[in-house]
């Protein structure tokens, strides 16, 4: 189930927040509060006849800020003209056109699009010369202070809780200069680049001293890869460990984040631990949960002493009898299992995979399963995957093409001549340059082909495959352009071609590329221009290789047998290009997909045995979404 749940907003629960926090229902709703006193702030100044100073980052967290920003400048007449600009940081050493490089995202996001002038633009200096870095540094900070200080200052927050690139270990008195990056924030980037190989080592960057000298400044995150590092930055002691931290001491520090991103801090955790809350049917469900898990004990053996030594004797006296509160928890969470004998059978499914294998990955045994039973089951490859694939491995495959048209005496020129320019191209290729059209064709068709294996694999002919191919996702680049009418269209052609009765979606939110999150747009907006007559009867979430569902939201786990993990586990390996060593496979988790996907259905089993429910093998878990109410 979605938790929905009012967000606490009373002081008593805010007690353990060292830096003010405005937790915001989704992404969208952070993006306008940020812009909203950036706008306002603006036009207080023009007003008065003075410039507006900002301190701006890069990346997903921010630009939904700078699409705002634009929308108000176009639409409502926002003028930036007084604006003076200084970015936060750049890789070095970066040429200004590369296409890592935080000049040109910046110019791409945001200064191309407002009427900023381009002398009061200032970002740091990816091409100067080492040893003339200390005096570029110094003066930009000289800049700064000759602008009059910065009067807003945004951040994001990395996964060491570095701000800007102040790595831990960094100086609350530090300045902009020359750093080294950490390994960590390195395969954070990895993605960016084609390869953490591809990453620089070194970044100029404010300092920690000159982002706290900011009048004002908004800590953005965003998605729950980021819970754990901001609750440490919010609630936990300052330190260098967490640059972070340091925002503590600033008196117009702001944190601004989505339900998810907050998701560790105490008030949304366990808001019990702070005081009397209002005791929902939901809130009721999640504190069983959690003090079963707190305790050691399974749901049937926690008694009134554990309720009363963890905060939760309100919670028990609503009750006559904990008893009866422990048998209804336990019996709503065993309904969620959904055990082979009562599989669904003679519907049509509809499975929406972000990536060529992310079906597979995350709900390969529910598909192999459905399909078993005589299910139609259609799945929906959304984009192609192609930047996924290694130059070498698409020269292998192009190479086994070319020799099975010569064994076979076929004409081999026109692949001859395809496999002579792939090699030159890839020969040439510089580290993160985007690939020519013949070579993300031949990736393309690469990645079709290992679904389409997988697929049969699972027990799904060829011709229930559909691969959409999203325009968002064809830039050559790991940075996609914004959903569009067109990606829209496409997913709405399909739904009401296939007409299925159960849609699932990829749900989760911390895909490293944004794809994912992407690719539920598409789905949820398409939905809701969906005719009546042809609105699937329900549509459930799961989630990607990246992380599992909390135990109290889930609303379907499927079990399964050792062997019928393995039997997904070989579906996985049907995806040869991204086997042994993945191109991206993301910044958290150095294991392989496979390793991933057995060891996260494992431990929902795990959980769930725990719990004191049925013991079983392996689960996967789905959360369902309600039709009438489509996520931002």
């Amino acid at each position: 189930m979605i938790n929905n749940e009012p967000i606490l907003q009373s002081d008593r629960f805010r007690v353990r927040e060292r830096i003010p926090t405005t937790i915001c229902d989704h992404p969208a709703a952070v993006a306008d509060h940020v812009a909203t006193i950036i706008a306002r702030t603006i036009a207080e100044h023009n007003r008065a006849g003075r410039p507006t100073v900002l301190g701006l980052a890069t990346g997903h967290t921010p630009i939904g800020v700078y699409r705002e920003l634009i929308r108000r400048h176009r639409e409502e007449g926002l003028d930036l003209s007084r604006v003076v600009t200084f970015n936060l940081d750049e890789y070095y050493p970066m040429p200004p056109d590369s296409l890592q490089s935080y000049r040109r995202w910046m110019r791409e996001n945001f200064f191309d699009h407002v009427n900023i002038p381009e002398t009061s633009i200032h970002i740091p200096d990816g091409t100067v010369p080492e040893r003339e870095m200390e005096a570029w540094c110094q003066d930009y900070e000289r800049r700064i202070h000759d602008a009059g200080g910065i009067d807003i200052q945004i951040l994001g927050i990395g996964r060491t809780g570095h701000i800007g690139f102040n790595e831990p270990g960094s100086s609350p008195e530090s300045r902009t200069r020359l750093i080294s990056l950490d390994p960590v924030t390195r395969r954070d980037a990895a993605a960016d680049f084609f390869g953490e190989a591809n990453v620089p080592r070194r970044a100029v960057t404010m300092g920690v001293g000159t982002i706290l000298r900011a009048r004002r400044v908004f800590l953005m995150a965003l998605g729950e890869q980021k819970a754990g590092i901001l609750q440490r930055a919010i609630e936990g002691p300052v330190t260098d460990e967490v640059p972070a931290s340091f925002l503590q001491g600033h008196p117009g520090a702001e944190v601004v984040c989505d339900r998810a991103a907050a998701a560790g801090l105490t008030r949304m955790a366990s808001p019990w631990l702070l005081g009397e809350i209002d005791w929902s049917d939901f809130a009721q469900y999640r504190a069983v949960i959690w003090l079963s898990l707190k305790t050691g004990k399974s749901i049937l053996k926690l008694d009134p002493e554990d309720y009363d030594q963890h905060h939760l004797a309100s919670l028990a006296r609503i009750h006559e009898s904990i008893d009866v509160l422990n048998r209804r928890v336990f019996e709503r969470l065993s309904a969620t299992i959904l055990p082979k004998e009562r599989t669904p059978a003679g519907r049509r499914v509809l499975c929406f995979s972000p990536h060529p294998d992310d079906d597979v990955i995350s709900m390969g045994g529910t598909l192999a399963r459905l399909a078993e039973f005589g299910n139609e089951v259609h799945v929906a490859y959304m984009t192609s995957g192609n930047i996924a694939v290694f130059d070498d491995h698409a020269l292998q495959m192009l190479e086994f093409w070319g020799d099975m048209c010569e064994a076979l005496n076929h004409n081999g020129r026109v692949v001859s001549a395809l496999l002579e320019s792939v090699r030159q191209f890839l020969g040439t290729k510089r580290p993160g340059q985007v690939d020519s059209e013949e070579v993300q064709t031949v990736k393309s068709r690469i990645r079709r082909s290992e679904a389409l294996a997988a697929c049969r694999w699972m027990g799904i002919p060829s011709h229930r495959a559909h691969f959409l191919d999203l325009p968002f996702y064809r830039t050559g680049e790991v940075r996609k352009r914004p959903i569009g009418e067109e990606d829209i269209a496409i997913v709405l052609a399909l739904l009401r071609r296939v007409r299925p009765g159960t849609v699932f979606v990829a749900g989760e939110l911390s895909d490293p590329h944004g794809t994912h999150r992407l690719c539920a747009e598409a789905i949820f907006r398409a939905l809701e221009r969906l005719e009546p007559d042809v609105r699937p009867r329900e549509v459930w979430l799961y989630r990607g290789a990246w992380q599992e569902w909390e135990p109290e939201v889930i609303d379907m786990a499927i079990p399964f047998t050792r062997t019928e993990l393995m039997h997904k586990v070989f579906g996985i390996f049907k995806h040869q290009s991204q086997k042994d060593k993945a191109l991206f496979p993301g910044p958290y988790d150095d294991r392989e997909f496979w390793q991933r996907a057995e060891a996260r259905n494992t431990e929902t089993a795990a959980l769930y045995n725990r719990l004191g429910l049925p013991e079983y093998y392996a689960m996967e878990a789905m959360v369902r979404y309600p039709l009438e109410k489509p996520p931002e």
